[in-house]
């Protein structure tokens, strides 16, 4: 049986593909130690990357961060103290 796909009895070529083994490499020729020393150079490399923002951008970020906690904070003891009214008022 064959549609426009392929065949349902036969694999396609992708599946036929041999896997290759995952042994080797920089990861299967080092320690626990040697691996530990990769990670943390990979580590040290991923944080070079990073664009760190300014002191102002930080206090800005920091700032606004604060206003909306601040605001949720707010706004959950208003809608909590209307649920408590409401609960007081229907159970008595």
């Amino acid at each position: 049986m064959t549609d426009a796909v392929g065949s349902i009895d036969t694999p396609d070529a992708e599946d036929e593909a041999p896997r290759k083994s995952r042994k080797g490499g920089k990861r299967g020729k080092k320690g626990p130690l040697g691996r530990l020393a990769l990670f943390y150079r990979q580590i040290v490399a991923e944080l070079r990357k990073v664009v760190w923002p300014t002191r102002n951008q930080l206090s800005t970020y920091t700032t606004v961060v604060i206003i909306f906690v601040v605001i949720m904070i707010g706004l959950v003891t208003v809608i909590d103290y209307g649920f408590q009214d409401v609960v007081k008022y229907v159970f008595g």
